[in-house]
């Protein structure tokens, strides 16, 4: 934890404030480093080739699980670039006027790819449903070959991406991204081999269906994460009112008020309190401990690590007059 002032007199805490914000940026950088940009780089070039063959293969073969996993893989080589953006300007240092640098950046990232996702997850179900009424000729043995070569590609891009899916919301979604593509590659051999032995032509519009199975969920996971943390949701593991029990169960604390968590981007979640104490131990240079017991009891206690933490040590006569002031406002 970090700063403490009360009634206009701070605590010696400033200076582990300014070391764990510099560590949070530090762990945003890390999660966006070269290495990280190179994996998505690759990626995407491997994705937008299979774009290409795709969208060859589903106007030859006239294939609808085809087209949608083409515009599954379109959606996917867009997010990915939107991804090696993101990852690039989450490397961008913090400026005056951007303290958290772009560390959000990748949030925003992966919600844009998400909504993306969906728009082909309705389109694709709209045509399903048509094709499963009105059937239409596919050329099986054209379509294993395309839905093989999109496999292949995608079981590569999937190699490159695994080392680096945890690091962030960016980085996680272009694997899963990549991940059911690779399962609507699957999807299109399936039907291609069923049309080829059985004439059953509804095959591929079910193969569609099931794409829309898999883009449609992951889609809501991922806007439902995302949208946590730029509503500025408490962090998952983190109960509030637990944290102002715990804390006020401190010696000399009074009152916890304005408490506030949230994430700013992936790992850096933050937390501000204003803790009202005895008046005494500003006199006796108590203060300091309080804020150690502050921070040890949230590092004990609570599962994130808070490392940005802004605390406000306050006297009780500092906590009536800022009441007395609000009343009047």
């Amino acid at each position: 934890m970090s700063r403490a002032r009360g009634d206009g007199v701070r605590a010696p805490g400033e200076r582990d404030r300014d070391q764990g914000h510099d560590h949070g940026i530090a762990s945003a950088a890390a999660a966006a480093d070269p290495a990280l940009r190179r994996r998505l780089v690759v990626a995407l070039v491997l994705t937008a080739g299979i774009v290409v063959v795709q969208l060859v293969g589903s106007v030859v073969t006239g294939s609808l699980a085809l087209l949608t996993d083409t515009a599954h893989a379109v959606a996917d080589s867009v997010g990915l670039a939107v991804a090696v953006v993101a990852a690039t300007l989450m490397a961008r240092p913090t400026t005056k006027m951007r303290t958290w640098g772009f560390a959000r950046v990748e949030v925003v990232a992966a919600l844009g790819q998400a909504v993306l996702l969906l728009a082909v997850g309705v389109y694709a179900a709209i045509e399903a449903v048509r094709r499963l009424l009105e059937p239409t000729e596919v050329a099986a043995t054209e379509l294993v070959v395309f839905g093989v070569v999109g496999l292949a590609a995608n079981l590569a891009a999937l190699a490159v991406l695994m080392g680096g899916r945890a690091a962030n919301h960016n980085m996680r979604a272009a694997f899963l991204e990549v991940l059911n593509d690779a399962l609507g590659s699957v999807a299109v051999i399936v039907a291609a081999v069923v049309v080829r032995t059985t004439g059953f032509d509804r095959a591929d519009a079910i193969a569609g269906l099931f794409i829309v199975a898999l883009i449609v969920p992951r889609a809501f996971r991922i806007v439902r994460d995302t949208g946590r943390v730029l509503l500025e949701y408490t962090p998952r593991g983190v109960d509030l009112d637990d944290v102002r029990t715990h804390l006020v169960a401190l010696e000399h604390v009074r009152e916890v008020h304005d408490l506030h968590a949230s994430e700013i981007g992936t790992g850096m979640p933050v937390i501000s309190a204003h803790v009202v104490v005895d008046d005494h131990c500003f006199v006796s240079g108590h203060a300091p401990e309080i804020l150690q017991s502050i921070r040890e009891c949230v590092r004990e206690h609570f599962p994130v690590s808070f490392d940005h933490a802004t605390i406000q040590l306050e006297t009780a006569a500092a906590r009536e007059r800022s009441c007395s002031g609000m009343q009047h406002a």
